[in-house]
């Protein structure tokens, strides 16, 4: 018996019942032969790790756009901090911890630069339209390796796609982090909000407060102890009515004060008219995308619009930057 056999029996001994066992996992679409040291889950976790896409989460925006100041959460903090969360549930609940971490670290692949701003904007000029979460699956499928994708397990990549507000994840460890994701960003964003100005501790109406607690610390432990009580020994990821309704109300109202807030937005209108102009660019200058990209639409016949995307969606903030000034800004003359 290996070191991935022991592991895998071992699954078998500890966790829930309704976990997902590695040993049971549905596969890859191409066959691999198992590693000898790691599960499935765990190869996959260290493949999103590695891959090109992950890095550069840590140069998009979260909610705010180039912010002065070095504790802002980028895309990478953001991802993190779910992958905290949702492994400290699937803990408790006796789930498969390396599956959840696996699903949370990839989740956000597919976020453009500038946030859901970017987003908007490919969804807007793209006539095929343009889902972060869609877009995710393609990178760890189509875009990642040159072309190749990373050949993820069927219960990653579904955790991927749905962990969306609408999405129904069918493992138990997908439905925490679609839940972690919430919790996460719902209260770092309110945290980043604080630190800007844009909103004090004493704004957030009593009515959630009340229930949720003061602070970032007070709202975490009651939103997972929450989950982990309302869950603990059943086949769903569940919370109290209370909590939920809470929860979701404060979150419209970050979205009505912090998320389209002019003075933390200032910015977006910019960002959003650079991401439809360097669309426009390299939809009619396609032979300048790179050669991964070319290869995308002559090899695999890829639509030219859905490549550009891919093109585009992949760049950090300050690359997208950079290369619509070298597009569009004069230089001026130097001899």
């Amino acid at each position: 018996m290996n070191i991935r056999e022991r592991h895998q029996a071992i699954e078998k001994q500890i966790l829930n019942p309704y976990a997902s066992f590695s040993v049971d996992s549905v596969g890859r679409d191409v066959f691999e032969e198992d590693d000898d040291m790691r599960t499935c889950y765990q190869r996959d976790r260290d493949r999103i790790i590695h891959c090109k896409s992950f890095r550069r989460l840590k140069h998009k925006t979260q909610v705010f756009l180039a912010p002065m100041g070095d504790h802002y959460r980028t895309r990478l903090t953001h991802t993190l901090e779910v992958s905290q969360i949702a492994r400290s549930i699937s803990r408790a609940l006796g789930l498969n911890e390396d599956l959840t971490e696996a699903i949370a670290l990839g989740h956000d692949l597919g976020h453009t630069p500038f946030g859901h701003a970017g987003e908007r904007a490919l969804n807007d000029i793209c006539e095929l339209g343009f889902k972060h979460y869609e877009q995710s699956i393609r990178v760890v499928e189509v875009i990642e390796k040159d072309g190749r994708g990373l050949n993820l397990t069927k219960e990653v990549r579904d955790g991927i796609l749905n962990h969306r507000t609408t999405g129904n994840p069918f493992t138990l460890e997908g439905k925490v982090v679609r839940l972690s994701d919430k919790i996460a960003y719902i209260n770092h964003d309110i945290d980043d909000a604080i630190r800007g100005k844009i909103i004090s501790e004493n704004d957030i109406p009593k009515e959630y407060t009340d229930v949720l607690g003061t602070t970032t610390k007070e709202r975490l432990n009651k939103l997972i102890h929450d989950v982990v009580e309302s869950s603990m020994d059943k086949n769903d990821i569940l919370q109290t009515e209370e909590v939920r309704v809470a929860m979701m109300d404060l979150r419209k109202y970050m979205f009505e004060n912090v998320y389209t807030n002019p003075l933390a937005k200032f910015e977006e209108t910019k960002a959003v008219e650079m991401i439809k102009n360097l669309y426009h660019y390299y939809l009619e200058h396609i032979d300048e995308l790179p050669k991964e990209f070319l290869s995308l639409i002559e090899s695999k016949g890829e639509d030219k619009r859905r490549v550009v995307c891919d093109y585009i969606a992949g760049m950090t903030d300050q690359y997208s930057v950079l290369t619509f000034q070298k597009i569009y800004v004069p230089k001026f003359w130097n001899m």
